[in-house]
C-alpha cells in the first residue's frame, strides 16, 4: 500500500512524516529529496523558461519519483512526502503561471504515462490558510523556502482544486491544529488506511 502526504509549503508534512516514522514501525516513510534530478541536471545551463528546457527539467524529476515509487511500491505500507501527483501537477500546470502554453502534455505524454501509472492508495491533503501558512514558514528557520510566496500566489489555490478532483483523496484543515496535532492526525490516517486496507 503506498499513501501520499499533500499540501502547501510549511503546512508540515514533513513534521507529521517524521512523526509517523517515529512511531509506525510499520510503515517505511520516503521523504521529499530532489538531490537525484538536480545532480542529472547540475552543469547543463537548462532554464525552466524555454519550453524545451522545461521538458528536460521535468523529465528528471518525473524519473526522480518513477525510482522512489518504485522503492516505496515494494513496501508493505508506504507514506511518500509529496509523490507522482505532485510531479503530474507541478508538471502540467507550472508552465500557465509563467503564462505560457506549451503543448507539455503531448511533449511529455510517455513520462506523463508512466507517472500515472503510479498507484497511490489513498492521499491526504493538508490543508491551511496562507497566513497560517506564512506563520509556519517563518517560524521555521532551519528551511530555505524561496519559492513561498510564488508558490502561494500562483500554484497553491490550482493544486487544491486539482486534489479535490482526483479521486481517493482526503483533506485534513490544519488551522486550528498544532504540529504535534496534525502530526497525531497523520499518523491516525495512516493507520485507518492500514486497517481499511486488511
Amino acid at each position: 500500500m503506498v499513501l501520499a502526504l499533500q499540501g502547501g509549503m510549511a503546512v508540515g508534512k514533513t513534521t507529521a512524516a517524521r512523526y509517523t516514522a517515529a512511531h509506525a514501525s510499520d510503515v517505511t516513510v520516503f521523504f521529499e529529496d530532489n538531490a537525484p534530478a538536480l545532480a542529472a541536471l547540475r552543469g547543463r545551463g537548462l532554464d525552466k523558461h524555454k519550453f524545451a528546457d522545461y521538458c528536460e527539467i521535468q523529465r528528471a524529476f518525473i524519473q526522480q519519483e518513477l525510482d522512489r515509487y518504485a522503492l516505496a511500491a515494494h513496501c508493505p505500507c508506504a507514506l511518500l512526502d509529496l509523490g507522482p501527483q505532485e510531479i503530474e501537477f507541478y508538471t502540467l500546470y507550472y508552465p500557465h503561471t509563467l503564462g505560457q502554453d506549451w503543448p507539455v502534455e503531448q511533449a511529455l505524454a510517455a513520462e506523463l504515462a508512466s507517472l500515472r501509472r503510479c498507484r497511490i492508495n489513498r492521499t491526504l491533503f493538508l490543508h491551511a490558510s496562507v497566513p497560517v501558512l506564512r506563520q509556519r514558514k517563518e517560524a521555521d528557520a532551519t528551511r530555505d523556502r524561496g519559492f513561498f510566496d510564488y508558490t502561494v500566489q500562483h500554484l497553491l489555490p490550482a493544486k487544491e482544486r486539482w486534489f479535490a478532483a482526483q479521486p481517493l483523496v482526503d483533506f485534513l484543515q490544519t488551522d486550528r491544529l498544532t504540529q504535534a496535532e496534525t502530526a497525531a492526525a497523520v499518523l491516525a490516517w495512516v493507520q485507518q488506511c492500514q486497517k481499511e486496507n486488511l
